[in-house]
């Protein structure tokens, strides 16, 4: 299984959030702590607010934040919430389907097997858990605090 880019801005930009709860972030900060696209970040932050995750405020002194502690986002479903779909494979798909031995094969149940896994472990971390040890990562972004 790989994430997409704008899932892992979106993991990225919600732990760079989680480092600074009292702070209003921007995207200029977080694209240039990152060194990523200011365009995309700025889409993967209306998603994350979409989804929940995160508040923005505009205007004058506006900012992103979590919308709640970090303890309560669920690394897995910031990731369902990001991807668009867990199709790893073509048989995932009824609609279009064609694998000749898709009837006889046992590896569409092994992948899904592996990819709900795969889900519980993101479901057992939350934000918080990623950020518990800020030093480092403050350290490495320049973040003061």
């Amino acid at each position: 299984m790989r994430l997409t880019l704008h899932t892992d801005y979106a993991l990225r930009l919600l732990m760079h959030l989680a480092l600074a709860p009292d702070k209003r972030v921007t995207i200029a900060e977080v694209s240039d702590a990152f060194a990523i696209s200011r365009n995309h970040l700025t889409k993967v932050a209306h998603e994350l607010g979409k989804a929940g995750f995160v508040e923005t405020l505009r205007g004058r002194g506006g900012g992103l934040r979590l919308a709640r502690p970090a303890e309560e986002i669920v690394i897995g479903d910031v990731v369902r919430a990001m991807e668009e779909d867990f199709r790893i494979v073509e048989c995932f798909d009824r609609d279009t389907n064609d694998c000749c031995i898709a009837p006889a094969c046992r590896l569409k149940r092994l992948l899904k097997e592996a990819l709900d896994a795969w889900l519980v472990v993101l479901d057992d971390a939350t934000l918080g858990d990623l950020v518990a040890n800020p030093r480092p990562l403050r350290r490495l972004l320049a973040l003061t605090g």
